[in-house]
């Protein structure tokens, strides 16, 4: 049976900062592939204030296997104190696409 498959989301300050980020995943086989969203707008809590800004979200493919020296690198060239990285398991997908990520990762 091949390896499970995760989605994984995480939001970036700027454009720059996400696809040196997902450059990196990808050429060290912690990811698939990184699709790169500019302009998302977040509103969000932090320190007990509201806040409002504007980032970039990357969405990552990889594996169960792969996924937590992905969410240890992330941390490593995140910027942020705490960032985003949110994993979501792939129930269902096309078996020759799910079998690629599962090839390019590790």
């Amino acid at each position: 049976m091949a390896e499970e498959v995760l989605t994984v989301f995480t939001t970036w300050p700027d454009v720059e900062t996400a696809r040196t980020a997902a450059r990196t995943l990808v050429e060290e086989k912690l990811a698939a592939c990184g699709n790169i969203v500019p302009g998302v707008e977040s509103i969000y809590r932090w320190e007990e204030k509201v806040e409002t800004g504007a980032e970039v979200l990357v969405i990552f493919k990889t594996t169960v296997g792969s996924y937590p020296a992905l969410e240890a690198r992330v941390r490593a060239l995140h910027p942020y104190e705490v960032p985003e990285v949110l994993a979501v398991r792939v129930t269902d997908g096309l078996p020759a696409y799910l079998r690629w990520v599962g090839e390019s990762c590790g």
